[in-house]
């Protein structure tokens, strides 16, 4: 059994859609093979070579923003590579993955996608091999209306108008000894039997004092951009340093890991804690760097790599093609639910990767099958938008190993109420329009169902049925494939009786609709939206003037209150006047 319960009125943030958002690197088959594929011999690709059936997949996200190049890769890429006519492109090698780079596939090519799939990009840019003129001529490409070299160039290459990409990033993980090894953004250890080659590795401060420098220029050349900090975990010194430096130059403050499961079910859904206490420890960090730094601005969590990865089962150096069960489904949905109960500091997030690389979507020449973690992202990206509502769970909890393994030492010391490893894990918003409230409830248990009572805040009540889109199979090993999609999502009615009946290792959203409030709003005290006039300080105005100066003070205030009582309900709206409570939970 659990307690969830849920004020509607109790509001954390807004959910920026953008949490919902996708990553694209030149790694394995996620560009070639993946979104570009020129002459498909199935006609899946459209006449510029992008594939139509994928682009319908990732619109069927409504992924709002697409990271690219990299990852990895970028710490070794050279933009200028990347464009002009394809026949005269060099082909490369390829330090991160240790492959060959065709670059068929650059920023216009990139861009072209992107609005072909109506989503912003996002850049990051190259501070491993890369030098500050390299950032600049590629800002100056893409952003620049001047008369100068590299906006001439765009012209040139077609495209007479500026792009306007909006997000740019100054570097990838440059605390990372990544481009010759892979190693475990969770544990840090090598993954990998080759030697370690670092591509612009360096120190906090190093970096710190280099990315200050770049984002003056950068700015200088557009005032408009966001700018990305580099950051490690979330919970490493790495984090504290560079905020320190870079809070005054930069918009948002990135971080990225990766949970895996070590071939346990439990280890795999409850990683996400991880991701949670270090997006807390971001947000003090951040709050530390403005009380210091004096700082009048706002800086968000771009949390813009994250995913389950088992990166012995799918190994980054032959293309990550990780192939998700069920369990890898609820470990994601275990993720988006702390993007959403930390929509007050989470602004940015993306998913790592968007195609065939530890992605949602698998291809190969004749078509695409969508992996069950695509259906969880799916059903936080299209349902759970809105305003992301204070959640407390109570329920038994796991208390057994993870990965990594602070989040047990943390859960073992917890207080119940805020035990990280809960096998009930949720998190719920007040949809738009303000009369629906949405629950996305997971089970995290491998065998026992729970009966979970939802109660709502004072004065709630829910109408006598919900809509359910539920997700789930008996197996947890289940998996999808080409022309056998054992997992996807269901969706039923049914009635409601203030318990809902998770079954075991499942997820589920679950509408409840037609909110009303049960007693006086003068209990509430709530206040009428606009553009309703409430006609309370009115009446409590006249009332106040005449019974004053005839009556005790205590007599006044008994009439004050039961004028307000009445008042609070009187509206004056454009058809008339209306009295009685309002039918819905206020912003």
């Amino acid at each position: 059994m659990a307690t969830i319960r849920i004020d509607p009125a109790r509001h954390v943030a807004p959910v920026d859609p953008r949490i919902y958002s996708g990553f694209t690197e030149h790694m394995g088959r996620c560009i070639y093979g993946g979104i570009y594929d020129p002459g498909n011999a199935h006609g899946l690709s459209d006449a510029r070579g992008y594939r139509t059936d994928v682009l319908q997949a990732l619109k069927d996200l409504n992924v709002p923003v697409i990271r690219y190049p990299g990852g990895n890769f970028v710490s070794s890429y050279r933009w200028q590579d990347g464009v002009g006519p394809k026949d005269q492109r060099p082909r490369r090698p390829e330090l991160a993955w240790l492959t060959e780079e065709s670059n068929q596939f650059g920023t216009d090519e990139f861009i072209e996608w992107c609005r072909l799939l109506g989503a912003e990009p996002y850049i990051c840019l190259n501070m491993g091999t890369g030098t500050l003129d390299d950032a600049l001529g590629w800002l100056e490409y893409c952003n620049s209306s001047a008369n100068t070299h590299y906006a001439n160039m765009r012209r040139a290459n077609g495209h007479n108008e500026p792009y306007g990409v909006k997000y740019w990033a100054l570097g990838n993980e440059m605390w990372g000894p990544w481009q010759g090894a892979w190693y475990c953004c969770v544990c840090a250890r090598s993954l990998t039997s080759r030697a370690r080659h670092a591509v612009g590795q360096m120190t906090a401060e190093d970096y710190a004092k280099k990315a200050f420098q770049w984002a003056k220029a950068l700015r200088l050349l557009d005032p408009t951009i966001k700018l990305v900090s580099c950051g490690e975990t979330g919970f490493a010194g790495w984090d504290r340093v560079t905020l320190k430096t870079l809070a005054p130059v930069v918009d948002f403050h990135s971080i990225h890991l990766y949970t895996v499961s070590k071939g346990a079910h439990d280890v795999n859904v409850m990683g996400p804690a991880a991701a949670e206490k270090g997006i807390e420890i971001t947000k003090a960090l951040i709050e530390l760097s403005q009380i210091e730094g004096d700082l009048d601005k706002d800086i968000a969590v771009c949390f813009d790599e994250w995913n389950v990865w088992d990166p012995v089962r799918a190994p980054g150096e032959k293309g990550a093609e990780e192939h998700y069960d069920l369990s890898d489904a609820l470990a994601v949905a275990a993720w988006l639910n702390v993007f959403v109960r930390k929509a007050d500091v989470v602004k940015i997030a993306c998913i790592a990767q968007s195609v065939n690389v530890i992605s949602p979507i698998i291809t190969s020449p004749s078509g695409l099958f969508k992996q069950t973690t695509y259906y969880a992202l799916q059903l936080f990206a299209t349902l759970m938008q809105g305003t992301a509502l204070a959640v407390h769970v109570d329920g038994d909890a796991y208390t057994g190993p993870t990965e990594p393994a602070f989040v047990a030492r943390l859960s073992a010391r917890a207080p119940p109420a805020a035990c990280p490893t809960r096998w009930v894990d949720a998190s719920a918003v007040l949809a738009p329009g303000g009369t629906q409230v949405r629950l996305a409830l997971l089970n995290r248990h491998a065998a026992r169902a729970a009966g979970v009572t939802v109660h709502f805040g004072p004065g709630a009540a829910v109408g006598a049925r919900v809509t359910v889109h539920e997700l789930w199979s008996a197996e947890l090993g289940d998996r999808n494939g080409f022309g056998a999609e054992k997992i996807a999502t269901r969706v039923r009615t049914e009635a409601w009786s203030g318990v809902y009946e998770a079954k075991a290792h499942s997820f589920q959203v679950v509408f409840f609709s037609k909110l009303v409030h049960s007693v006086p709003r003068i209990l509430l005290g709530s206040i009428p939206p606009t553009p309703l006039i409430t006609v309370n300080f009115i009446l409590l105005s006249w009332i106040v003037t005449r019974l004053s100066p005839c009556y005790s003070r205590r007599l006044t205030n008994i009439v004050v209150m039961a004028a307000y009582a009445f008042s609070s309900s009187v509206l004056l709206t454009p058809t008339g006047v209306k009295f009685g409570v309002f039918s819905h939970w206020q912003q």
